[in-house]
């Protein structure tokens, strides 16, 4: 479980960093401690991410291309909320330049 957990977590804030570095250089670092993993990632940009309110099952509407292979709505911006579902803490470390974002998954 803290493995998968992990793993999301790495490909989530990943996919973010390299959709604002573009051609530039990002870093990733986990970190195994006592009670779990520490994920980290660092892009170049001074942007913090925003993280998309959360949907009720009243917000959902029926859409039936959903279900057709390849389907993209265009709404993305998922990533941060399933980050903080499967993290402990999670927050953002504002560095000169870029900044760190960083997940804790605990055992």
């Amino acid at each position: 479980m803290v493995a998968d957990s992990v793993l999301l977590i790495v490909a989530e804030l990943v996919t973010n960093a390299v959709r604002v570095a573009g051609e530039r250089e990002i870093r990733v670092r986990c970190v195994r401690e006592v009670r779990g993993v520490l994920v980290a990632v660092w892009d170049p940009a001074e942007e913090r991410p925003v993280t998309r309110p959360l949907m009720g099952p009243g917000d959902i509407g029926a859409d039936a291309r959903a279900l057709d292979d390849g389907y993209d709505d265009g709404t993305g911006g998922w990533g941060l909320p399933l980050v903080q579902a499967l993290a402990s803490a999670c927050g953002v470390t504002g560095t000169a330049p870029g900044k760190w974002v960083w997940a804790r998954v605990s055992c």
